[in-house]
């Protein structure tokens, strides 16, 4: 396992985010890569990204995923493809929604042909629970998303590259989420911390969970699959409580396109949904004749079950919650 990525190449999209600095800083620290290319279009944070990832490994492109012929040029003799790149902003997509389906949906068209044109091993294109059972714009691009790179493996037949989807919740710390948007409220004083709906709750991960669960879905990949960690859940209301005790919370209301609830594991897919120990498996609904579909057993011989009919896996009826002293006694607030 320790081996499996040594004198790899990997290509990361949006590798400049939160996700693709820790996943990079992962693979420096564990394995011995060949070449790590970050693929991005703000040469800006490239710049920054180069002082503190300098090895002779690194390689930087400016491109963008609306890009084809940029995407194959980047792609040359590489193994493995992370695919972060994505327009995220929920009430920006509602504003701007042309903008995220031509990085969303055309982008993902885009890394899926320049991965087969230049016989990448394995992609692996990340996701957001937004995409099941989305009532956004933003979460219907990533469902499109994810039904282009499921259907993409029926495309190459028995021939590489294999592509898999992995989906997770809310990301600590990452940019743009609750945490260091209440950080910077508590950080200028602010006379209330803002709650969209009392009631309202979400998944909830690291960045090393990420990463590491994206690492362990490459190992355990054969195509097709959408990866689901089994992670906990948190209150909105208990997120401030923990961050800032003694200030007064408002209820604003929801956001456009927000949901109260999140969802990972529709109930509409529970015929496909396979439970192993640490995670899910989303089964492709689609067949592909010239692979063998057994899901139930991954590449790494973990054995799943098939969920009962009807269950979902929803951020509001989740088995695992964080409590306010759980969450202050964790490392959740300093991911």
């Amino acid at each position: 396992m320790q081996m499996t990525f040594d004198d790899k190449t990997f290509l990361v999209t949006g590798g400049t985010g939160s996700f693709g600095k820790k996943f990079i800083a992962y693979l420096l620290e564990t394995y011995k890569p060949r070449k790590i290319i970050v693929y991005s279009r703000d040469e800006l944070k490239q710049y920054e990204m180069q002082k503190d990832f300098n090895s002779n490994l690194m390689r930087y492109f400016i491109g963008d995923v609306r890009d084809l012929d940029r995407l194959t040029q980047a792609m040359r003799n590489v193994d493995y493809v992370i695919h972060a790149a994505a327009l995220k902003q929920v009430p920006a997509a509602e504003y701007n929604p042309m903008e995220c389906i031509k990085t969303n949906i055309h982008g993902a068209e885009n890394i899926i042909k320049a991965s087969i044109s230049c016989n990448v091993s394995k992609v692996i294109a990340l996701s957001t629970d937004k995409a099941a059972n989305p009532i956004n714009l933003y979460g219907a691009t990533k469902l499109c998303s994810d039904k282009l790179f499921v259907a993409a493996n029926n495309m190459v037949g028995d021939n590489k590259p294999r592509f898999s989807v992995v989906r997770y919740g809310n990301v600590v710390g990452s940019r743009g989420s609750v945490v260091p948007f209440f950080k910077e409220l508590i950080l200028n004083n602010t006379d209330h911390i803002p709650i969209t709906h009392k009631k309202m709750t979400r998944f909830w991960i690291t960045l090393d969970q990420g990463v590491k669960f994206v690492v362990d879905s490459f190992l355990r990949m054969q195509g097709g699959e959408i990866f689901v960690p089994k992670i906990p859940s948190i209150r909105i209301v208990d997120l401030a409580t923990a961050m800032a005790p003694e200030i007064p919370k408002k209820i604003i209301g929801i956001r456009p396109g927000e949901k109260l609830h999140e969802v990972m594991c529709p109930s509409d897919d529970s015929h496909l949904t396979i439970e192993f120990p640490d995670h899910y498996i989303i089964a492709p609904a689609i067949k592909f004749w010239e692979i063998k579909q057994d899901y139930s057993t991954n590449q790494l011989g973990e054995n799943g079950k098939y969920v009962e009919e009807g269950t979902d896996y929803n951020s509001g009826t989740n088995k695992v919650f964080l409590s306010v002293e759980q969450i202050l006694q964790s490392n959740y607030l300093n991911s």
